[in-house]
This record gives structure tokens, C-alpha cells and sequence, in this order.
């Protein structure tokens, strides 16, 4: 008797699965069984691919963090481009209006999971540190091409902008903010800080 649907890519299809519960109903509804049923799978296959429940969560959340990195490499590839206001603004709409944020409070909400990605990440918290690190490689890219003052620090600014991101989609439940929210509030942030005269 079959117990679920044919799995092409497991992983992928389990991670995807986690994805949907954790957006639709939060981190506290997020169990092995609400995965598998949303995947349209036997619980056990989780278990046969992931030691228990919180190695499980441990990788999505590595694998989640790993395109931000992919992501931080396109996003300095446009450096020195349009308007940085404008590449910023869409770089936090594409982060924190995925699952990013849901990600964050599940880190947040699980002992056991924070403990696990301690291994790996030392420092931090798992997808606010690779988007951190991806604005600081996007703004020192800018600041070498002249288009940012040259006092400007990548590194305190970097994280004064994906918090102020963060709190801006944070609210699961609520609509999100306008792309012209997005932009007013990196354009404010970057008053002061964006070269008058580019070279």
C-alpha cells in the first residue's frame, strides 16, 4: 500500500514543505508530522534522510542561509550601477519577504535548534548574519567605486540596515510594507552616506 507521493529531490521537497507550514501557521505548528503530511509523505521518510526533527531544522536553515551567499554575489555584481538606494531596497524586499523571517523566529523559538546551528555558527543569528554580511560586501563594493563617502563603515552599517529590514516585515501576520516603504526607509538611511559625486 503506498504511504505518500514519489520524492524526486527529498531534501528539497521536505525543506519546501517546512517552508509552507512555518509561513501559513508559525514556528509552533512546525513538527515532523506537519512536514511529511504537507510534503505528501510516510513521517518516516524524514527520519531515513535526518537524524531527528531538529537536524532536520538545522539544515533548512543552513540551506536558506547558503543562497543569501548566492544571493550577496549578485548583488555586488551591480555595484557601481542605478541607484543604491534602489538595489538595497530590493535586496531587503527579496530577503525578508521570502520565508526569511519566519526562519528567524523559528531560530529564535527552538532550544535545541539554536544549540545545533552553534556548531556551525558560532556568533549570531543564522539568516541575519549572511544578510548582514551581504550588505557589508555590497556597500564596501560601492564605497571602493567612490559612490559612498569615504568614512562610510560597511560593517556598523550593514547591520543597521537588515535590522531596520527585519522590523519593517516582522509582523507574520500583517501586510507587509509597501516597496515605497522599503525605499523611503534606505533611502533615509543612506542620507549622508551616498557620495555627492561619484567617480
Amino acid at each position: 500500500m503506498p504511504t505518500g507521493v514519489a520524492l524526486r529531490d527529498v531534501r528539497e521537497q521536505l525543506f519546501d514543505a517546512a517552508e509552507r507550514v512555518l509561513l501559513r501557521d508559525g514556528p509552533s505548528a512546525l513538527t515532523s508530522r506537519a512536514v511529511t503530511a504537507e510534503a505528501g509523505c510516510a513521517k518516516g521518510v524524514l527520519h531515513r534522510h535526518f537524524t531527528d526533527f531538529d537536524d532536520f531544522l538545522a539544515e533548512l536553515v543552513r540551506d536558506r542561509a547558503a543562497r543569501i551567499e548566492g544571493r550577496a554575489a549578485e548583488l555586488r555584481g551591480v555595484a557601481g550601477t542605478g541607484d543604491i538606494a534602489d538595489h538595497l531596497a530590493e535586496a531587503l524586499s527579496d530577503l525578508f519577504g521570502s520565508v526569511a523571517v519566519a526562519i528567524v523566529g523559528l531560530v529564535v523559538s527552538r532550544d535545541e535548534l539554536r544549540a545545533r546551528l552553534r556548531r556551525t555558527t558560532p556568533t549570531g543569528v543564522p539568516i541575519l548574519t549572511e544578510a548582514t554580511a551581504m550588505i557589508a560586501g555590497y556597500l564596501a563594493a560601492e564605497r571602493a567605486l567612490g559612490r559612498l563617502v569615504p568614512d562610510a563603515d560597511p560593517d556598523t552599517l550593514a547591520p543597521m540596515l537588515v535590522g531596520t529590514g527585519h522590523l519593517l516585515f516582522a509582523d507574520r501576520k500583517g501586510t507587509p510594507p509597501t516597496p515605497e516603504t522599503v525605499h523611503r526607509a534606505v533611502r533615509a538611511f543612506l542620507a549622508g552616506v551616498v557620495s555627492q559625486a561619484p567617480r
